[in-house]
């Protein structure tokens, strides 16, 4: 297990081997990549999304005015060690309270993240030790100091609305056209900043394409970041529609709202199971607008399930890194 030390300036640091990584997203997706790199890197940094604003973590949002924590504990609990401590700490992080009373629902983790928070009163700090208790193999941290609104604009048969919130966007009926969020420049914290720039590779998705995913596009500093940073950047593809957020679009489909959302942010590769592609010739070319290679591999699990196999998508994000840092040798 790598051993977590926390020193004076809150920065968690590791006995570290591997590439350096930066991962974005949030919820399942986010947690998929994460459990899939750890068999890649422990030089591992998560920024998750902030605009959860249901459940526990919207009710802890709003009564205590503090991030929305449960993403960020979703990211936690699957970096967890694989020792009996670790797994012990990521079923704790995951448990759910059931009640009659205002404990009704939320999650351990979410209350443990608020705790240090308070204590501390430092968002980076709170995560940080939170990680050390969990023994995590890399470092989560949010995409923004303050917590965002996502707003959709959203095409009922015809009719344009506007949608507010991500568990509304979610769960919309209609097509979303376009996603914005406010603040629109929410300030990113210093270190995801600098995550970004020491990063050797970036890897976006999958997830909820339009609250995980095109959220970090449209906050101003990292979309700087993500343009000026020298990391190869990979995007990995959803394997399935999300009912309702992108109910009816294909991979192509994804891939041109990416581009929509950021046309001066180069992809250097997509990665997309084979058996999700209807049109080759359609996703070829969303991916070359990207400016990206199209890589092809079996990262679905074996059952066929749309969920991402850890180990599969591993070796895929291995396989890619060492393509990369054998063409700069060569």
């Amino acid at each position: 297990m790598t051993e977590a030390i926390i020193d004076d300036d809150g920065w968690t640091k590791r006995n570290s081997y591997g590439p350096a990584v930066v991962a974005f997203g949030g919820g399942h997706g986010l947690s998929a990549t994460l459990r899939a790199l750890r068999h890649v890197t422990r030089r591992l940094t998560a920024i998750v999304t902030v605009a959860d604003d249901g459940g526990s973590s919207g009710r802890l949002r709003h009564e205590l005015g503090i991030l929305p924590p449960g993403d960020l504990r979703m990211a936690l609990a699957s970096l967890c060690d694989d020792s009996q401590w670790g797994l012990t700490w990521r079923d704790a992080m995951q448990h759910r309270f059931h009640s009659r009373g205002d404990l009704d629902y939320h999650a351990l983790g979410n209350l443990l993240i608020a705790t240090m928070w308070d204590m501390l009163d430092d968002t980076v700090e709170g995560l940080d030790w939170v990680a050390k208790l969990l023994g995590c193999h890399g470092r989560v941290l949010p995409m923004a100091s303050v917590p965002v609104d996502i707003y959709a604009d959203v095409d009922f048969d015809g009719e344009l609305r506007v949608v507010h919130g991500q568990s509304h966007v979610a769960a919309t009926e209609g097509k979303v056209v376009n996603v914005h969020m406010t603040p629109s420049s929410p300030p990113a914290p210093i270190e995801a900043l600098m995550a970004i720039e020491e990063a050797e590779f970036v890897v976006l998705g999958p997830g909820s394409w339009y609250t995980s995913v095109i959220p970090h596009l449209l906050s101003q500093q990292l979309h700087d970041a993500l343009k000026k940073t020298s990391a190869k950047k990979i995007l990995v593809a959803n394997l399935a529609a999300q009912k309702g957020e992108t109910e009816g679009l294909s991979v192509a489909d994804h891939l041109k709202v990416f581009h929509q959302h950021a046309p001066d942010v180069h992809i250097d590769a997509v990665i997309v199971d084979p058996s999700v592609v209807d049109i080759y010739d359609e996703v070829e070319t969303a991916v070359s607008e990207l400016g990206a290679d199209l890589l092809l591999r079996e990262v679905i699990v074996a059952s066929g399930t749309p969920r991402h196999d850890s180990l599969r998508l591993g070796a895929a994000l291995r396989d890619t890194f060492q393509g990369y840092n054998l063409q700069e040798k060569g």
